[in-house]
């Protein structure tokens, strides 16, 4: 054991885990940045000694440091935030996060039916038995927020029922407040880092269910453009045993096949760039989320009839028909202000579960039909604010979903208990759900006379 030599190579390796990949340990710190936290260690200890806290104050301090890091949640933490101060000084208090650029709302309190202030200051400011400390947001938090926060204020600490604030106590509080921003940064920047992760894996799986998947019909258009050139081939060879009105129906019927099966790859290749280009745009990885690029475009030109011509072959083969009975005037141009890349993908999503899963039902009037349907329909005053909503159906025939699937229809990963041997991931109609919500919309599941209705509905505001 005492002769076993040790390679070198053992010590050379850069540490790969919890630290990083490439991450370099430094043996010691240089003299110069070592003298400088012992400076700062030293001069905490004097500014210690200044505050003169009490035992009370030290010890809300070190509470509210020690269940920081023991709840995970920023729930909890609001929770704690304003409960030591409660608990310690029997104190009520408010704390409020900025939601718009001179826009707070509070997230704890320790009243529930206490009225709110209805305008936060930008400064730490008494007044009416009320103390607000402001809380400031770090450049690396601000740069992540979807506005500009006025003078960088993320949020603001409102104790009351203060009588005559001492100045000790203005010091306490505002050192209280500190560290309360300080984890309050720590996990928000914490709470984004999760939801970007979250949104690249889900991402991933957008990707893979509204591209890849349907790629591979590529793989269908090729054999049936080979089989049409394999049939010229062949009427080379035949030329001069048929006579000319023959030779000249066969060469347009090739013509004709060749001029279709170009159509339907030049369409899925126009839609599948479009799709690429909608979920792969920059702004969605620096966000962390889907960043909707709203547009005016005609409903039935952009969006629908392109994902019907992508879909049609594969409804006809299926042999099911397909109608226009759901509402709407087909030839009426409506106007929406959409994102066409996504909206365009929840037809997509939409008209592909159509193809699998409608099946033949009996119909009120007692015949037997196999369809899917679309169109749309006002729907006045529909949002709380008024405006008035646009709902957009998909209906296929079939058998009536379950209750129990009902409620679970648009959840990530579900799939209904009649899906049979059809190929799907669950991931569709969650998709859907993710960008109609982007929009300001909704989405919902209606059991009709011999079949299933999906719809979302958009809002139609002053855009």
């Amino acid at each position: 054991m005492g002769n076993r030599k040790k390679s070198a190579d053992v010590y050379s390796l850069e540490p790969v885990g919890m630290l990083g990949e490439g991450f370099h340990l430094s043996a010691e710190l240089g003299p110069e940045k070592l003298l400088s936290i012992q400076r700062r260690i030293h001069e905490k200890m004097d500014d210690y000694k200044d505050y003169s806290f009490s035992a009370t104050e030290k010890r809300a301090l070190m509470i509210f440091f020690d269940l920081a890091q023991e709840f995970d949640s920023l729930e909890e933490f609001f929770t704690i935030c304003t409960a030591v101060p409660k608990f310690l000084f029997d104190l009520d208090c408010r704390l409020y996060l900025a939601i718009g650029p001179d826009e707070f709302v509070p997230v704890g309190r320790t009243e529930n039916k206490a009225p709110v202030c209805s305008a936060v200051p930008l400064v730490k400011e008494y007044r009416g038995e009320h103390l607000f400390v402001p809380i400031r947001g770090n450049i690396e938090l601000v740069d992540q927020l979807p506005f500009k926060p006025a003078g960088d204020v993320i949020g603001c600490f409102e104790l009351y029922k203060i009588e005559n604030l001492s100045p000790h106590q203005s010091l306490f509080f505002e050192k209280f407040v500190n560290r309360v921003g300080f984890q309050l940064h720590s996990k928000l920047l914490r709470r984004k880092g999760q939801e970007h992760l979250d949104f690249v894996r889900n991402l991933v799986k957008d990707v893979g269910h509204n591209v890849i998947v349907p790629n591979m019909y590529f793989k269908l258009f090729y054999n049936r453009l080979r089989d049409r050139i394999e049939n010229i081939h062949k009427l080379e060879g035949e030329v001069e045993n048929k006579p000319a009105e023959q030779l000249r129906n066969d060469l347009e019927q090739l013509y004709s096949g060749l001029v279709s099966q170009f159509n339907e790859i030049h369409s899925h290749y126009e839609q599948t760039s479009l799709f690429l280009e909608t979920l792969l745009r920059r702004q969605h990885f620096e966000e962390g989320r889907y960043i909707v690029e709203k547009r005016p475009c005609n409903l039935l030109k952009k969006i629908i009839e392109p994902q019907l011509e992508r879909y049609r072959s594969r409804f006809e083969e299926r042999g099911i028909r397909l109608d226009i009975s759901m509402g709407g005037v087909p030839d009426l141009e409506v106007i929406i202000v959409a994102d066409v890349g996504l909206i365009s993908q929840v037809y997509a999503n939409l008209f592909s579960n159509a193809v699998k899963y409608t099946r033949e039902a009996t119909m009120g009037d007692g015949r037997k039909d196999k369809f899917t349907a679309y169109g749309w329909e006002d729907v006045p005053d529909h949002f709380k604010n008024g405006w008035d909503g646009l709902k957009l159906n998909v209906f296929t025939t079939g058998p009536h979903l379950s209750e129990d699937d009902r409620d679970k229809l648009f959840q990530p990963g579900f799939r209904s208990e009649n899906v049979g041997n059809e190929y799907g991931s669950g991931h569709g109609l969650f998709f859907v759900r993710q960008v109609v919500e982007l929009h300001g919309g909704e989405v919902g599941y209606e059991a009709q006379d011999g079949g299933n209705n999906f719809f979302f509905i958009l809002p139609l505001g002053d855009e």
